[in-house]
């Protein structure tokens, strides 16, 4: 049943709203400073795939306070998983939340998956990409799915977040996917944005945030240029983004928990270009 009524829509988003408002009148953006910071992996993944361990150990060095593993996670066993959430708890460092293939989702998969991000610690199992699609109802479809979702792995005290990409906001049959995937799940289904796709397709990052109350839980701080040399490999910061208006909407409004930095390649190392990253982050956060 889609959650896009009118009535019902504006009774959630108010409700969902108001919270997020006051907590930002009340005590203001400084106060939201303990909002945590992590790297998504993928920004270090030669590194990660040569010594997971070693890799993490190296981020939550640099002061990450959080980590989110992608796919190549799920071909751990379960003594992996254990051994990696023992180091996690050693070094002081979380994992809220997993990006997770389409079919980690499916009857096959489902239990492997939910075993291992119960061992992790996750909070969200999050899928990271989805085939674009010719019409809204196939996007209709993804949304059903990812509800299906949700309420199986609820009983394991797990929740479900979709992540997305450029084509999420490009129209089909008149109405941007984004948006349908929106109205037609659940509002515990996170929406991750990943704010560099969006800004390349020429959405609005802050305005999905400010019409989406509650349900941006967590941001891809990915960063991209419009020259196209560089794109997405541009640092956090130096590219397009507005990250002090995106802080502040994700905190008054969007009910963010966590923070991801993402990088998909720089003119650095993997793991200086993880380094920068934070260190920019920290002067941007510091100044807003």
């Amino acid at each position: 049943m889609p959650y896009s009524k009118f009535s019902r829509r504006s009774f959630v988003a108010m409700s969902a709203a108001l919270p997020w408002a006051l907590r930002g009148v009340a005590s203001g953006l400084a106060a939201s400073k303990s909002v945590p910071v992590g790297l998504e992996l993928y920004s270090v993944r030669d590194e990660l795939q040569k010594d997971p361990q070693g890799t993490v150990r190296a981020v939550a060095k640099m002061g990450y306070q959080c980590v989110e593993f992608y796919a190549p996670y799920f071909d751990w066993t379960t003594a992996q998983a254990k051994e990696m959430r023992k180091l996690m708890d050693d070094i002081g460092i979380h994992c809220y939340s997993t990006h997770n293939d389409e079919d980690f989702f499916g009857a096959e998969k489902i239990g492997h998956a939910t075993e291992l991000n119960q061992i992790l610690g996750t909070k969200y199992m999050v899928q990271a990409w989805s085939d674009p699609k010719p019409d809204a109802n196939s996007w209709k479809v993804l949304a059903d799915k990812l509800n299906a979702a949700s309420e199986k792995l609820a009983a394991a005290g797990l929740k479900v977040g979709y992540h997305n990409h450029d084509a999420e906001w490009k129209p089909v049959d008149g109405k941007r996917p984004i948006e349908i995937l929106a109205s037609n799940t659940k509002p515990n289904v996170m929406l991750q944005l990943d704010v560099g796709t969006c800004l390349e397709a020429g959405a609005d990052p802050l305005a999905w945030i400010k019409a989406n109350p509650g349900r941006i839980r967590s941001i891809h701080c990915k960063d991209w240029s419009p020259n196209p040399n560089v794109g997405y490999k541009t640092l956090f910061g130096e590219g397009k983004a507005d990250w002090k208006g995106i802080f502040q909407a994700a905190e008054s409004v969007g009910g963010v928990e966590f923070y991801l930095i993402e990088q998909e390649g720089s003119r650095y190392s993997e793991l200086e270009t993880a380094q920068r990253c934070l260190q920019a982050y920290r002067s941007t956060r510091g100044a807003s």
